[in-house]
């Protein structure tokens, strides 16, 4: 077999980034994937397909309650799901095809099949074993189950956002349990198309983590748009009968049960690192507490020449979390200085309007005793936002209250997610809210309202 200097197990965002640089960089580089196409969980089952169902449902939705506002008369369309989930599949095979491409173009084998390690330096595909200098742990994670509950997912009726994603038909209803990212973007997707939608949420608030401003201004605006929320509710047991699944939930005010019918019932209580059949135990790999791959500063793991990045090892489970970890190996490996800060990594939620953060929040700052200021601004102030009928939401600043250092950027309004990547530049440059509202923005654009909010951190915004 082929001497490599890195074998990578995974395709997915974190696995594909880091073999192409490291290609980039002159390592002979090959990557174990046992999936048909390339691009992991996020290009097969995740971020690709479901980005690919928001974006028709909000079409659909601006048909439904828009375009006559603007002029645009006539019958609303109607929903062809067959044709929807064939725009979803084109959409897969375009970015899994575009990541074969570079793989060839960089000259990158793919090693197709399952991947194990037997020893160290060594990985085994199918019948072959394959040396390597360096091996690198990509293989990204799974959804994970509700602790305690009794749940057996069929992935028909009972599925996660894998079977979320390819439902044979539209449900009249469907209870979501879990009210992070993964399950209001698809409580968003079945919304829009008419299904009944319900979110069970064991916290007392939606998106756990997130700034809670925008936490209650997002489900305020869920609400609206037909989304019902149980928050305080913890699901003991979700089971099949005649076709429709019953949940059984108690709410965890007063221990008072209830059950709840639905067509379907999607899982969404996050993920779970995805190690199985890599023999991780027989090899001796140091694992967290919770499961993950324990790594150190560098990606190195207690066994030599073996690293692991993504969402087997600590931090949110973001694809480009995964992508800067990927970089930031392959540059390690190569001999350079590879980093990734972790302090300026956003998040986005797809919805609509989107949710986007990076930094810390007001209930962090407020833990750490820390003087800060904020700076507001909502779309309503926005003459942009008004002319597209997308002007709920505000944009939040956090500075720092001597330096005016920005320490943390939340945002619920049109293009968050596009939005955000302005304040992460800004971070990174170490950069003060003044940098920000002294920084000319075009108008009419939706960026106008970052540089509104960074004004609001000091004299005051101009258009509120």
């Amino acid at each position: 077999m082929a001497q490599y200097d890195v074998i990578i197990i995974g395709s997915g965002p974190g696995g594909y980034v880091c073999a192409i640089r490291c290609a980039q960089l002159g390592l002979k580089t090959a990557v174990v994937e046992g999936r048909e196409t390339l691009g992991g969980t996020c290009l097969n089952v995740g971020c690709i397909p479901s980005k690919a169902l928001l974006h028709a449902s909000h079409q659909l939705h601006e048909a439904e309650h828009n375009f006559a506002k603007m002029g645009l008369k006539g019958k609303a369309p109607s929903v062809d799901w067959k044709q929807m989930l064939a725009y979803k599949s084109d959409t897969i095979e375009q970015n899994t095809k575009g990541i074969e491409f570079l793989f060839k173009k960089n000259k990158i084998d793919w090693l197709k099949g399952w991947g194990s390690i037997p020893e160290a330096g060594k990985v085994r595909v199918g019948d072959d074993t394959h040396d390597a200098k360096h091996i690198i742990i990509a293989s990204g994670s799974e959804a994970a189950s509700v602790p305690g509950a009794e749940i057996e997912v069929d992935e028909k009726v009972v599925v996660t956002s894998t079977g979320a994603l390819e439902l044979a038909s539209i449900p009249k209803s469907m209870v979501v349990v879990g009210g992070g990212v993964i399950g209001l973007e698809l409580g968003s997707v079945y919304s829009r198309l008419g299904t009944e939608v319900t979110v069970i949420e064991y916290l007392d608030a939606i998106t756990p983590g997130q700034d809670a401003e925008v936490a209650k201004t997002f489900q305020r605006i869920l609400g609206k748009q037909g989304l019902k929320f149980a928050l305080g509710a913890a699901v003991s047991k979700v089971e099949v009968k005649g076709g429709k699944a019953h949940v059984t939930y108690a709410l965890r005010k007063d221990d008072s049960q209830h059950e709840m019918k639905a067509d379907v019932v999607l899982v969404a209580t996050g993920r779970k690192p995805f190690t199985e059949g890599l023999g991780l135990d027989k090899l001796g790999v140091k694992l967290t507490k919770r499961g993950q791959v324990a790594v150190d500063d560098d990606f190195r793991t207690n066994i030599d020449g073996l690293y692991a990045i993504g969402d087997v090892i600590e931090g949110p489970m973001l694809a480009h979390k995964a992508e800067d970890e990927g970089m930031a190996l392959a540059e390690i490996l190569a001999g350079q200085a590879g980093h990734v800060n972790y302090e300026v990594i956003p998040g986005v939620i797809y919805t609509h309007p989107e949710v986007a953060s990076v930094g810390l929040t007001e209930e962090q700052l407020k833990a750490e005793a820390r003087a800060y200021k904020v700076g507001k601004f909502s779309f309503m102030g926005n003459g942009r936002a008004k002319a597209n009928f997308a002007a709920d939401g505000f944009v939040k600043i956090l500075a720092d209250k001597a330096t005016d250092r920005i320490l943390g950027c939340h945002v619920i309004g049109p293009m968050a997610g596009d939005l955000i990547h302005e304040v992460c530049v800004a971070m990174e440059f170490g950069a003060a809210a003044e940098d920000l509202a002294r920084t000319c923005h075009a108008h009419p654009t939706y960026s106008e309202a970052m540089r509104e909010a960074a004004l609001a951190c000091g004299d005051g915004p101009i258009h509120a």
